[in-house]
């Protein structure tokens, strides 16, 4: 039985696991807390910092193959490891250029990737100099992750807003759809696309919404999206899951946004849309099995559900009892506590009309809430 590492324990790891009976695979997790999401559904766990060389390194010595389910690792160990013929999913190299928002950039701009025009900046007091760019949006280079480590700069009073780091300032641009396309890779290099989702985002805490499949696009935009997703991944020569996010612009231009070489949440509702789910998909690609089919069987709707504002403490689901239709399936993370903005599930709704996808979105977010016990009297987002 081929025994597979995953560094990071949390909600991804837990529905890759979760997704791992079909599969003939030993499961190892390594994770900072033994209550974390992943910990009652692995074979073996590991305490430890994924970000610490040594035990990485000692974590995965012993494994046929190790994959990731956050990018905040420690890359250098699992150089060592490919080195000695450990198989890691996606390779190191990508990993490390991918978790950095500057490399990143830069890589996308050398492969002739659409994306939106970019100045690299080392400190705060740079961004003066650089005001005629604005409005822009400015990324830290490392760290960031769930709409932390961006920050959107309209004009001079903003700077102050600004990252005294390495960070990317990209040009604003008017976006009339974010999307998202995974793209699988297995280690023969067969590719596997799944079909262009549509994405919306909170405006208060910057990550995910809610998400629609299919993309509400015309088929000339889904298949163009497709081929910049493709030629990108293509670009990277290593297997894996990569999760491309992208925009339309108001002129109907596609740009790439940022890559997660990862599951992701823009493919949660997989599991019950799609032929294949992204979970299913990579374990495909760690134990070389075929890839499955990506065709739709229902359309779909995926709403996050994120901590309530001013509730933080022992997490309290609320609501999941009303909803009784076949068609929706609540995703409970198995997170002990939450605080405002918090990812603490999902729910996915099939069959639903693109038209009403608002309305449904709407109504899933105030039918299902992640309360506590505890009530804050005011109001904060992180």
């Amino acid at each position: 039985m081929t025994k597979v590492g995953i560094l990071g324990g949390g909600q991804l790891g837990r529905m890759l696991l979760e997704s791992a009976a079909k599969f003939k695979a030993e499961t190892y997790v390594l994770e900072n807390q033994e209550n974390c999401p992943a910990y009652p559904f692995c074979d073996h766990f590991t305490l430890g910092d994924i970000r610490d060389y040594d035990t990485v390194y000692s974590f995965g010595k012993g494994l046929d193959c190790i994959t990731i389910e956050i990018e905040q690792v420690c890359v250098e160990a699992l150089e060592k490891l490919e080195e000695e013929g450990i198989t890691v999913i996606p390779k190191p190299s990508v990993l490390k250029m991918i978790s950095n928002k500057i490399s990143q950039k830069e890589f996308y701009q050398q492969h002739s990737i659409p994306t939106p025009d970019f100045f690299i900046t080392y400190s705060r007091e740079e961004l003066v100099k650089l005001i005629d760019f604005f409005p822009a949006v400015h990324k830290v280079g490392l760290g960031g992750y769930d709409g932390k480590g961006v920050e959107l700069l309209y004009d001079i009073n903003d700077i102050h807003k600004g990252f005294d780091a390495p960070a990317v300032l990209e040009k604003m641009t008017e976006i009339k759809h974010e999307i998202a396309v995974q793209v699988a890779v297995d280690q023969a290099k067969n590719i596997a696309v799944f079909p262009p989702v549509e994405m919306v985002f909170d405006p208060r805490l910057n990550l995910l919404d809610f998400q629609i499949c299919p993309a509400r696009l015309s088929p000339s935009l889904q298949k163009e999206a497709i081929e910049i997703a493709t030629n990108l991944v293509n670009a990277f020569q290593s297997p894996g899951l990569f999760a491309v996010e992208l925009f339309v612009d108001q002129s109907a231009k596609i740009w790439v946004n940022e890559t997660a070489p990862r599951v992701h949440n823009s493919g949660h509702h997989s599991i019950e849309a799609i032929a294949t789910s992204q979970f299913e998909m990579l374990w495909q690609i760690l134990l070389k099995e075929p890839l499955g089919p990506t065709h739709v069987k229902k359309s779909s709707i995926m709403v996050n559900i994120i901590g309530a504002p001013n509730y933080s403490g022992i997490a309290k689901l609320e609501g999941a009892d009303s909803i009784t239709d076949q068609d929706t399936f609540i995703h409970w993370y198995g997170k002990e506590t939450t605080k405002p903005g918090r990812k603490m599930g999902h729910v996915t709704r099939l069959n639903i009309k693109p038209e009403n996808a608002n309305e449904t979105a709407h109504f899933l977010k105030n039918s299902i809430r992640c309360l506590s016990d505890t009530k804050e009297n005011k109001d904060s987002l992180v």
